[in-house]
């Protein structure tokens, strides 16, 4: 049996040699770049699609700058791959997104050429205008997406940057994609500079040869700024970066090294603020990401012959059931509509998209204006549906303040992975939504523990005159019924699993479950344990958990939100006010960036198993047995 042939990138000095090698080498190692890249996600699943896209154009990169005394600023950072396989990290690849691995993005822990991490889009452009404005060393480079372009930080940030004219290049990777397909007027122009890929240089061609003729360029010189713009708006095909301050470069080809190279070099050679439009393939390389760039833009496990998925399918997921349930409204009440941020398929929003579209609107990667046009539309009558991940809604925390709730707009909320949500990792986390949303007055939190809970929620809250929010995990659900029709539900607001007299398990949501199993060990001890689970976190339902507590001698609070501000804390709250006193311990995330890894090891590591629960509650029995005087209430 032969062996496999060595690869030009196993013997590589990286990135140094990139710079010295020739064009049919550097194609050589973008070829090799692409087979590990699409060998190991096939593995391990991740963000292959944008990874693939930008193979040259990262080669490109590291052959022209001075890493990591240059900069490169990953916009997002999923494209992030190759980057990571050319700046050492090549031996360790195949352990991203794994426990204890490489980061699926940019982190400044990880290596020193990660020198700014992204998970987030839209913000590169900022950082790295801050970046040379406080004195970097090197040049800085921002790789920016168009799909990214929607979100108005990066308007802010070439506003500022074309307005002092630092020197800073902002390389537009063009693919005509964020996650799904692009939607908006910037996509559309963006795609009016791709059908004319010749204009700029025929702007460039004419510009030199009227320079050239004698007399004809100082006279162009000399007939005033107003003639000038006018003949530049004519012949500039990126005026609007132009007069953002941006010297356009473009549109090149992001899969000629040699092109991408030449067009780096001068534009770095400019000293000012230059944006480079890039055009490339998302997913460029393997042909099923290339024909489904959406699907294959974060992928599970799949085969590389097929494109299969590995990943055997579980019970409807709660994203699943939440898109069945929109739709099922929906047709049920006309005011009803849907709102993504350029998320429709991750969201279940597609679901309405292609059975009302004409009640689903996609406002591209742009969470604050999703959650402000939500309550236009809700000032109007409408009663709008925002689905936006836990982690992105973060983005839009003061319009969710000011637009919605200080007015009292019926905008319902859907927060999808809420929690923990394995390989993705801190950027993508949702730790905290529980604690910057119970705090808003007028704002009803749901919790459900299942799928069916949640269409049933989503049914209570259209009921609602004012905001509220339902949180809930990625995960699969339990294989609960789907009951249809779907009806609101009624108080009390405390679901009561399993019932006990030594300890109460108070529980928010899937923690439902895993204190559940929590109760079955401490059975198996003599322990008898109440689970509890609150289904509305904020109002509580005074006078359900009020009695609860006051019936059990201790108290265990279990969630998957940061326990700083928590439902634990909402708890401890209540409690205060009610004047009841009782030993009590919070099981949550901790006051740390949860790392990235399955659920199952993350999950041990922050103590949401069962074996841990248990444990808690074995601790504040010890504590109540201490004060065998605490009152019953």
């Amino acid at each position: 049996m032969s062996e496999k042939p060595a690869r030009l990138l196993d013997r590589l000095k990286l990135p140094d040699d990139l710079r010295t090698l020739d064009s049919e080498s550097l194609k050589q190692v973008a070829e090799e770049v692409r087979e590990e890249i699409i060998g190991t996600i096939s593995e391990n699943g991740g963000h292959l699609g944008a990874s693939l896209g930008v193979v040259e154009l990262t080669i490109a990169l590291h052959a022209e700058l001075d890493t990591p005394k240059d900069a490169i600023v990953w916009d997002v950072g999923h494209q992030s791959y190759a980057h990571k396989i050319l700046t050492g990290r090549l031996d360790c690849f195949d352990s991203i997104r794994t426990y204890g691995g490489l980061s699926g993005f940019p982190n400044r822990n990880e290596s020193v050429y990660d020198v700014y991490g992204t998970g987030h889009s839209s913000s590169s452009v900022s950082a790295a205008v801050g970046m040379v404005a406080g004195g970097h060393p090197g040049k800085v480079v921002a790789v920016i997406g168009d799909g990214a372009l929607t979100g108005g930080i990066a308007y802010e940030a070439l506003n500022h940057a074309g307005h002092i004219g630092i020197p800073v290049l902002v390389i537009l990777n063009d693919n005509t994609m964020s996650i799904e397909k692009n939607v908006g007027a910037m996509s559309a122009y963006l795609s009016r500079l791709r059908t004319e890929p010749t204009l700029y240089r025929w702007r460039r061609d004419v510009e030199r040869k009227l320079q050239s003729l004698p007399g004809v360029g100082d006279m162009v010189a000399a007939v005033g700024e107003q003639l000038k713009d006018s003949i530049k708006a004519a012949l500039v095909p990126g005026m609007l970066f132009e007069e953002l301050g941006f010297t356009y470069v473009g549109v090149i080809d992001g899969h000629d090294i040699d092109d991408l190279r030449a067009s780096i070099r001068r534009s770095l050679a400019m000293g000012k603020p230059v944006l480079m439009h890039c055009r490339t393939v998302k997913g460029k390389g393997y042909a099923p990401a290339e024909k489904q760039p959406g699907r294959y833009h974060g992928t599970p496990r799949f085969s590389v012959e097929t494109g299969k998925n590995l990943d055997p399918e579980g019970p409807t997921t709660f994203t699943r059931a939440f898109g069945e349930a929109v739709v099922e409204l929906a047709r049920n009440d006309e005011r009803v509509v849907g709102i993504t941020a350029a998320m429709a398929t991750g969201t279940g929003l597609n679901l309405l998209r292609e059975a009302l579209p004409d009640r689903f609107f996609d406002v591209g990667i742009a969470e604050a204006h999703a959650v402000a046009f939500a309550a236009g539309l809700a000032a109007s009558g409408k009663r709008p549906i925002v689905a936006i991940y836990s982690t992105f809604l973060q983005r839009a925390y003061d319009q969710i303040v000011h637009d919605v709730c200080l007015q009292g707009l019926p905008v319902i909320f859907a927060v999808d992975r809420a929690g923990l949500v394995g390989e993705d990792g801190p950027t993508h986390h949702g730790a905290f939504d529980l604690s910057f949303l119970r705090i808003i007055p007028g704002l009803t939190v749901f919790v459900p523990k299942h799928e069916a809970e949640l269409q049933q929620m989503l049914a209570t809250a259209l009921t609602l005159d004012g905001p509220s929010v339902i949180r809930y995990p990625r995960s699969a659900g339990v294989g609960a019924k789907l009951e249809r029709p779907i009806k609101p539900l009624a108080p009390p607001w405390v679901d009561v699993e399993r019932s006990g007299s030594d300890v109460l398990l108070l529980t928010a949501g899937p923690a439902t479950i895993w204190a559940a199993a929590g109760a079955d060990l401490l059975a198996a001890q003599g322990v008898r344990a109440t689970v509890a689970g609150v289904r509305r976190v904020h109002p509580f339902d005074d006078r359900a958990v009020e009695e609860l507590i006051a019936a059990h001698p201790a108290v265990v609070t279990v969630e998957d939100n940061a326990l700083a501000g928590g439902f634990g804390s909402a708890v401890l709250e209540f409690m205060s006010v009610k004047g009841l006193c009782r030993p009590i311990e919070r099981i949550g995330l901790p006051d740390a960036f949860v790392c990235h890894g399955s659920l199952d090891l993350l999950r041990r590591d922050v103590g949401l198993t069962a074996e841990a629960i248990s444990a808690a509650a074995l601790r504040v029995l010890g504590r109540a047995a201490l004060h065998p005087g605490t009152p019953a209430s």
